[in-house]
């Protein structure tokens, strides 16, 4: 005569025979969705900032060169003011 203790207490024994037979390749699996979170972190994070560091060297190259194009004397323009006639 079983009881319905008896029927529990297998279903209890093979839940944690599968928790300590899977826990294993879960925790591996779980770790290895980790590492490749931290990876696409880093590589975009890299690449942002790769973006970002040849955005500003683009200012200042762009930034330069206007403000070294505006202080040439080479092309200087002798303007003369006129003279007020008087009536």
């Amino acid at each position: 005569m079983r009881s319905r203790k008896d029927g529990a207490t297998i279903v209890a024994v093979g839940a944690a025979a599968c928790a300590a037979c899977c826990a294993g390749p879960i925790v591996g699996v779980l770790g290895a969705i980790g590492l490749g979170t931290v990876g696409s972190v880093l590589l975009f994070g890299a690449a942002g900032l790769l973006v970002g560091a040849a955005g500003l060297a683009l200012f200042l190259t762009r930034r330069r060169r206007r403000a070294n194009a505006c202080s040439t004397t080479s092309d200087v323009v002798a303007v003369e003011l006129p003279i007020p006639r008087a009536r």
